[in-house]
């Protein structure tokens, strides 16, 4: 697969989390400067700790602005108010916006953290891959949640890194059969469609407390 298409998809990727870290703000009444932050950094939190563990320094965000200046794009536009008024117009609404971009942002940046880990080493382990996805995926969400004083959906939503870790194991154990760019899709399909199917039939790991106190 090469690098503009992965670029491309990082760019996806990249706006699909800046807008659910812009809707997260808006919804704690942050202003324009908290909005933009918490889009930037739920943006690009996964990918700079993907880069951090793979010894890639500085990471790309760092050294190409196109990721933050597009989260910043996105969020400031999320920010104007009749965008604004839309995205809060119904609680539905906003549960399926965030759910939708949250699903997409995870499923890309667990795929292509996958491609940085199996390129970053000539002979890389199962491990490796699968955990550098992972944490590419949910580290920005992760970041988003603390910030906005959430619990982080990770630990407590429709196994959220569970359809990560899923979806990373298909693309990795695929990645030799059927090759680079039908590993990437399928991996990608398969965390967007497990997320959606939990979020609908509220699907949960086991819990050490009662529903209720989670909420």
């Amino acid at each position: 697969m090469s690098d503009t298409v992965i670029l491309v998809l990082e760019i996806i990727g990249t706006v699909a989390f800046a807008i659910s870290g812009a809707m997260v703000a808006i919804r704690k009444k942050m202003d324009i400067f908290g909005v933009c932050i918490l889009g930037l950094v739920t943006a690009t939190g996964g990918g700079v700790i993907r880069d951090l563990i793979l010894g890639v320094t500085p990471p790309a965000t760092f050294r190409n602005p196109i990721y933050a200046v597009t989260a910043l794009i996105v969020s400031v536009t999320v920010f104007i108010p009749a965008v604004r008024k839309l995205v809060l117009k119904t609680e539905t609404l906003y549960t399926v916006l965030l759910l939708v971009m949250d699903s997409l942002g995870l499923a890309i940046f667990t795929v292509v953290g996958i491609r940085a880990a199996m390129r970053a080493v000539s002979e890389p382990s199962v491990f490796l891959p699968l955990f550098v996805g992972v944490l590419s995926g949910v580290g920005g969400g992760i970041m988003r949640d603390v910030m906005a004083g959430d619990k982080p959906y990770v630990l407590v939503k429709h196994f959220y890194a569970t359809a990560s870790l899923i979806g990373a194991a298909v693309c990795v154990l695929l990645w030799k059969v059927q090759g680079e760019i039908l590993s990437i899709a399928f991996g990608a399909i398969v965390i967007t469609v497990l997320r959606l199917l939990a979020a609908h039939y509220r699907w949960h790991l086991p819990r050490a407390v009662p529903d209720e106190e989670l909420k």
